[in-house]
C-alpha cells in the first residue's frame, strides 16, 4: 500500500511538473518580449499571479461553505456528524489493525530458540514481550503447555475466538454510519421533493424558479450522503481485508507453534 501511494505521488509530481513546464514555455517571440520587459514589469505580474491562486483557493472553500448553506443546516449537519464520526472510529481501527500486526516467522523463531533453551517459561516472556494478538494467543498455548498437546490446541482456539472479537470491535459502527450518511441524504431528498411541490401548488404553476430551492436541497443532501457512504465503505473494506489477512496468519502460526511444542516434547 506505502509503495502504490508513493509511485503515484511520483508520477503526480512528475505530471504537475511537466504540465508547468509546458504552460511556461514561452513561444521564441515571447522569449524576446520577456528579454525586452524590465524587471519591475515581471515583478508586477508575480503579485496579481499569486493574488489570483490566493482567491482560487479562497473561492473553493467558499463554494464548499456555500454549497453545505444551499443543502440546508437541518439536512447537512447530521450528514457531517456521521462522516466525522465514522471516520474516526475507522482511523482508529486502522492504526489498531497496522499496530496488531507481528511478523509470525520472526516470533516462531525467537519461541523455538527459547525452548531449546530456557524452556516453556523462556517462550512466555518472548511471548509477553511481543504485542499483537498472535502472541497472546501463544501466551495462552503455553500456559496449558503442560497439560497436553490437546489443550494447548483448544486453548488457541477459544482465545483465538476472543482476539478476533477484539479486532471485530467498532466496525458495527462503521457500517451503521455507512448507512445512515445516505439515508440522512436520502431524507433531505425527499423533503426537498415535498417543498417544491408544496411551492408549485402554492403558485399554481411549474416555472424553473418555482422549484429550484427544493429540487437544490435535495440534489445536495443526495450527494453529501453519497460522498459519506462512498468514503467509509472503502475504510470499511480496508479493515475487513486486515482482519482476514490477522486471522489467517494468527491460524497458520498457531499450527506452527503445535507443530514447535510437539517436536520440543519429542527432543526432550
Amino acid at each position: 500500500m506505502k509503495k502504490l501511494v508513493t509511485i503515484l505521488a511520483f508520477f503526480g509530481v512528475l505530471a504537475f511538473g511537466a504540465s508547468k513546464a509546458l504552460a511556461q514555455e514561452p513561444t521564441d517571440s515571447s522569449k524576446v518580449a520577456t528579454e525586452a520587459a524590465a524587471p519591475a514589469a515581471s515583478a508586477e505580474t508575480e503579485t496579481p499571479a499569486s493574488d489570483a491562486a490566493a482567491a482560487e483557493e479562497q473561492s473553493f472553500h467558499q463554494v464548499l461553505k456555500q454549497k453545505f448553506i444551499d443543502g440546508g443546516p437541518p439536512f447537512m449537519w447530521p450528514i457531517l456528524i456521521v462522516f466525522i464520526l465514522g471516520l474516526a472510529i475507522a482511523i482508529e481501527r486502522i492504526i489498531t489493525l497496522n499496530m496488531a500486526t507481528t511478523n509470525t516467522k520472526k516470533l516462531l523463531g525467537q519461541i523455538e530458540d527459547a525452548l531449546a533453551k530456557g524452556g516453556v517459561e523462556a517462550a512466555k516472556d518472548v511471548t509477553k514481550n511481543t504485542r499483537g494478538p498472535v502472541a497472546s494467543i501463544f501466551t495462552q498455548g503455553l500456559m496449558r503447555s503442560g497439560e497436553g498437546v490437546d489443550m494447548v490446541e483448544k486453548s488457541i482456539v477459544s482465545y483465538g475466538g476472543v482476539e478476533m472479537g477484539r479486532l471485530e470491535s467498532g466496525l458495527i459502527w462503521i457500517s451503521l454510519c455507512i448507512s445512515l450518511g445516505p439515508m440522512l441524504g436520502f431524507f433531505g431528498t425527499v423533503v426537498g421533493m415535498v417543498d417544491a411541490f408544496e411551492a408549485i401548488e402554492a403558485a399554481g404553476d411549474i416555472s424553473p424558479s418555482i422549484v429550484a430551492g427544493g429540487m437544490k436541497v435535495a440534489l445536495i443532501t443526495t450527494v453529501g450522503g453519497l460522498i459519506v457512504g462512498m468514503v467509509l465503505q472503502v475504510l470499511y473494506n480496508y479493515c475487513v481485508s486486515k482482519i482476514d489477512s490477522l486471522v489467517n496468519r494468527m491460524e497458520d502460526a498457531s499450527i506452527s507453534l503445535i507443530d514447535i511444542l510437539v517436536k520440543h516434547k519429542l527432543s526432550k
